[in-house]
């Protein structure tokens, strides 16, 4: 611990991605992050393709502005560690916080850009992921990050977000939860909704067989509590 705050080991880093995982669906959190099971559909593949894709290709600077490359991150205070998918290095005066890059002139400041298959989601849980990445460029460089974006596959276009303190809080929040169940080790139960329809551990979560299964326990509880009242 240092000035109040927990500094993390190397070894106690959680991925960043469990962060959208435990926003999206603890249940599928924990079955990859505590399970440590996967299973691939053909979502999850296109999903890999295009990271894929992404990490092999070159960097470049092309006027004020040089793209990295599956670039490693992390945060001791958070406990969190990944790979940026794409960060663009955008050159500032000497008078606006930056950093120097390697064989790079100047001073620049980083904004990550985190690319998806998809279509934009309706809660924030990509929102979340990207923000962690700010959250873990800000300890790492000392400085403040204000924008990153969401580049999403279907429709070909980045979303623009704002690192407000509404979303730094809520990432946050649920950065301490996620390491909260991690640290149980225990596997939440299941909610079943029309997000499991395309997840590819549906078969290994069977979300419909175990609400059915607590729904009986829960009966069960029940029932015995008026008995024996």
């Amino acid at each position: 611990m240092i000035g109040g705050y927990i500094l993390y080991t190397e070894s106690e880093l959680l991925p960043i991605s469990a962060i959208q995982h435990f926003a999206f669906c603890r249940r599928q959190c924990a079955l990859i992050h505590i399970d440590q099971l996967w299973s691939e559909n053909q979502l999850t593949a296109e999903g890999r393709i295009l990271h894929e894709k992404t990490d092999t290709s070159p960097s470049q600077t092309r006027a004020d502005i040089h793209i990295a490359r599956h670039v490693p991150i992390r945060s001791l205070h958070l406990g969190l560690s990944g790979i940026a998918d794409v960060i663009e290095y955008h050159k500032v005066d000497f008078e606006t916080p930056g950093i120097e890059l390697s064989s790079k002139k100047g001073r620049w400041t980083p904004y990550p850009i985190e690319y998806k298959r998809g279509r934009p989601k309706k809660n924030r849980c990509d929102e979340m992921q990207l923000c962690a990445q700010v959250l873990c460029l800000e300890e790492m460089h000392a400085l403040s990050i204000s924008q990153g974006s969401l580049f999403y596959g279907a429709v070909r276009k980045r979303k623009i977000i704002s690192m407000d303190e509404s979303l730094r809080r809520e990432t946050i929040q649920t950065t301490h939860k996620l390491r909260e169940m991690v640290d149980s080790t225990k596997l939440p139960g299941a909610d079943p909704g029309a997000k499991c329809r395309n997840c590819s551990l549906q078969d290994l979560c069977l979300p419909d067989v175990i609400a059915r299964k607590n729904q009986g326990s829960r009966y069960w509880s029940q029932f015995h509590t008026r008995e024996q009242n």
